[in-house]
This record gives structure tokens, sequence and C-alpha cells, in this order.
């Protein structure tokens, strides 16, 4: 089962985004755990994820966080400001099962 972190400045925006991938997830027969924090909580999750994905809002914390994540072995990404504005979760879902291959 895949493991999916969002972070955002305070993990309320992204539920949302949460919600709507789960549904594409749903759709597509894929097995994954989605749920959303805020980007100060990083450091907690760290050996309970596959992939790291960053709401746009907090994309300028992208190289502290690669930091932290690539000793891990956790690919992080920023969500694309249009999938986020427009909550495509089939996007972000790709996207972030596209950085755990």
């Amino acid at each position: 089962m895949t493991k999916i972190k969002l972070f955002c400045a305070s993990g309320m925006s992204t539920s949302v985004l949460v919600s709507k991938m789960r549904e594409a997830a749903k759709a597509k027969g894929v097995e994954c755990e989605i749920n959303a924090y805020p980007e100060s909580q990083i450091d907690q999750h760290l050996d309970s994820m596959d992939v790291a994905l960053l709401g746009p809002q907090v994309a300028y914390t992208l190289s502290k966080v690669k930091e932290k994540c690539d000793p891990a072995g956790v690919p992080v990404e920023v969500i694309p400001m249009i999938d986020y504005g427009m909550m495509n979760g089939a996007k972000v879902l790709e996207l972030a099962l596209k950085l755990v291959k």
C-alpha cells in the first residue's frame, strides 16, 4: 500500500484534495493511504510515507524538505498550482504514484 502525505500551511486546505485523491484511487483500484498535515510536521512522518507532496503555498520550503526527505528515500514534489486550484485529485494522485515508481 502506497502512503502519500500532503503538506501545506496548516493541513486544512489540502483536506478537500485528499478526498478527491481518495476517490480517484478508489476508481482506479489503487490501494493507497492519503493524508494531509501541516508542513511543520514533516519530520514526524519521514518513516511512514512513500511520497511527500507540498501544497503550492509552501513551495518555498521545497529545498529544506528535500534535505529531510532525500536521506529517508522519500521523493518530494510541489503540487502544480493548476491541479491544486482545480482540486484535480486524479492528476495529483498520478503525480504521487509516478514519483514512487
